[in-house]
């Protein structure tokens, strides 16, 4: 990411990394017009203290988030930042805090509701080899239906029963979970899910979409780390969008 301000001498350095990280992510989201309202959350583990993680505060809007105004909460969902004022989002942490809880590698976790990802986890098939960034996904995304609003925890049995071994899982009628084993990782993840949503959603508007084989979907996905450049995956994109971020507004490092 670009160069750090100072760190915040109440948190450690990693807890501030992380924050500052976070914080970009959530300025990005609003700039590119992925937010909701007060809604929608991405939350990330923190590296220096098992079991909790940074969520959004409820009700400020993504674009208002900085890096000390995330909350710190246990896997619980307990708020560990006591004088922080702000509440938790019951719908984010009893899904975020059970995929935190269960999967190791769930390190970053995004979840949205952008008209694009929307409609396709609400059409039949979801998300189909209709193009390019589609041909990312084919084989690698889960599916749950919708239950209603995700605030009860009999329903995580189901959610990790239906995600399995993927790490993208479409709730039908609902919206994308996308989760990385960094937060540049997910935010990859997230922008390509995006943009193969809103081309499939685009194409289908037109009339009957040309779809792709399997053949040349396996050959692409065989072929896309020829497209990376090091750094690990995401950290160039993220990089980027935080640059262009700070040009509009560089409050959300405070």
């Amino acid at each position: 990411m670009a160069t750090q301000l100072k760190r915040n001498s109440k948190y450690s350095e990693a807890e501030w990394t992380a924050r500052q990280e976070l914080a970009a992510c959530y300025r990005i989201f609003a700039m590119m017009g992925w937010d909701e309202m007060i809604f929608n959350h991405i939350t990330v583990k923190l590296p220096d203290e098992d079991g909790s993680y940074l969520i959004n505060p409820y009700g400020m809007h993504f674009s208002e988030v900085t890096a000390s105004s995330l909350i710190k909460i246990d896997i619980d969902g307990n708020k560990v930042d006591a004088d922080n004022p702000w509440h938790v989002n019951k719908a984010g942490f009893v899904q975020h805090s059970l995929f935190h809880r269960a999967l190791p590698d769930a390190h970053a976790i995004i979840h949205t509701h952008t008209t694009a990802t929307m409609a396709v986890c609400s059409l039949e098939g979801g998300l189909q080899p209709t193009n390019f960034y589609a041909c990312n996904y084919m084989g690698q995304i889960a599916y749950h239906d919708f239950e209603g609003i995700t605030v009860r925890e009999e329903e995580g049995a189901r959610l990790l029963e239906h995600l399995g071994d993927k790490r993208i899982l479409m709730l039908k009628n609902h919206g994308p979970v996308v989760m990385g084993r960094s937060l540049p990782e997910a935010f990859i993840k997230y922008w390509a899910l995006q943009r193969a949503c809103e081309i499939q959603l685009a194409t289908m508007s037109m009339g009957k979409p040309v779809l792709i084989g399997d053949d040349v979907v396996k050959v692409h996905q065989r072929d896309l780390y020829q497209a990376q450049i090091p750094g690990g995956a995401g950290k160039a994109e993220f990089d980027a969008m935080v640059r262009k971020v700070d040009k509009i507004d560089t409050s959300w490092r405070d």
